[in-house]
């Protein structure tokens, strides 16, 4: 039993569900919208271990490498970070899996004609 029970507000109420749809759909299209150059080159380190020991992980880039990634600038990408050539198809496979369930929730929404 857990000690904690979650319940997705998606799953209990359609306005959130609707809600979570257009997050879904309008992020990708922000993305677009933002220029490249807006996370390139910002002079923040936010990664702890170039921070303190400057020392480059796994994940350093890779922020950099999704944007340029989702902006079809493919040799740059594997420039900032050569994990993006595993990690956006999962990105992609996770945002269409995400927007499947949403849709078949907000079938099941109207099929049961639920107020809320």
């Amino acid at each position: 039993m857990p000690l904690i029970k979650f319940i997705n507000p998606a799953s209990r109420y359609k306005w959130f569900n609707v809600l979570w749809m257009l997050a879904l759909l309008a992020f990708p299209l922000v993305l677009w919208i933002l220029p490249v150059d807006s996370i390139d080159n910002t002079g923040f380190e936010l990664c702890p271990s170039k921070a303190l020991f400057n020392v480059e992980c796994f994940g350093c880039g890779l922020t950099r490498a999704t944007m340029y990634m989702h902006h079809f600038e493919w040799q740059q990408a594997i420039y900032h970070n050569y994990g993006i050539v595993l990690v956006y198809p999962v990105l992609a496979f996770l945002w269409f899996w995400w927007l499947r369930k949403a849709l078949f929730r907000h079938q099941r929404f109207i099929r049961s004609k639920n107020p809320s």
